[in-house]
């Protein structure tokens, strides 16, 4: 059970897929005018994310390396011409908002990324952690960024006012300028607080504790015998 845990959390904050890799930029910048756009959009991607993973996993000693990657990309787009269905049907107005950004979600670097590092490695179990945490740190920044943007551009969050009538919404905001201004603040405070780190770091629990001691020792020894 702790290992799933470690797993779900990693994606969530120590290697969230925006604000420490990068990744998916186009849909963070594109679709979070609205923070109710960004959270669509987030969802979306996270389903997609999860189902192909474990599928992946699944059939991860079935499908030939010389067509691994071909195969990931057909699976991944299943499950999100699926996504596009449903929505379709059931939530016609974030389909509509969400438009040709909803299916480029088969070209987003996460999900294949994950696709290829992890699910074809791993149990399904994992795998389905590994997409779900992934997942949710992908919608949780685009819930940050689209949060901001709307509050400070429109002045509503999720369609409710929350401004002083007297406050005007600064449309920079919701502009790409605003976008692209919003996203670097945001990941600059996330990685300055991540940075800070506890004065007492142990050894006890680094996979290359080990390793480090015998090059300590190592170099003790050539500089005594120098």
């Amino acid at each position: 059970m702790k290992t799933y845990l470690t797993t779900l959390k990693k994606g969530i904050i120590k290697e969230n897929p925006v604000f420490f890799m990068l990744l998916g930029m186009c849909p963070v910048l594109a679709l979070t005018a609205a923070a109710e756009n960004a959270v669509g959009m987030g969802l979306a991607t996270t389903f997609v994310l999860v189902c192909s993973n474990i599928v992946i996993s699944l059939l991860r000693n079935l499908i030939p390396p010389s067509v691994r990657l071909p195969c990931f990309i057909v699976i991944i787009a299943g499950f999100v011409t699926l996504t596009s269905l449903l929505l379709k049907e059931f939530v016609p107005w974030l389909y509509d908002e969400l438009g040709i950004f909803l299916s480029l979600i088969a070209c987003n670097c996460i999900i294949l990324g994950r696709a290829e590092a992890f699910a074809r490695k791993n149990k399904v179990l994992l795998s389905a952690a590994d997409g779900l945490g992934m997942g949710i740190g992908f919608t949780l920044a685009l819930f940050t960024v689209g949060s901001i943007r709307e509050i400070l551009g429109f002045g509503t969050w999720f369609g409710l006012s929350v401004t002083p009538d007297f406050v005007d919404p600064m449309m920079i905001f919701i502009m790409p300028a605003g976008g692209f201004f919003t996203l670097g603040v945001v990941i600059a405070v996330v990685n300055k607080i991540a940075r800070k780190r506890p004065n007492n770091i142990s050894c006890d629990n680094c996979p290359g504790k080990e390793l480090c001691k015998r090059s300590m020792n190592n170099n003790e020894h050539l500089s005594n015998n120098g």
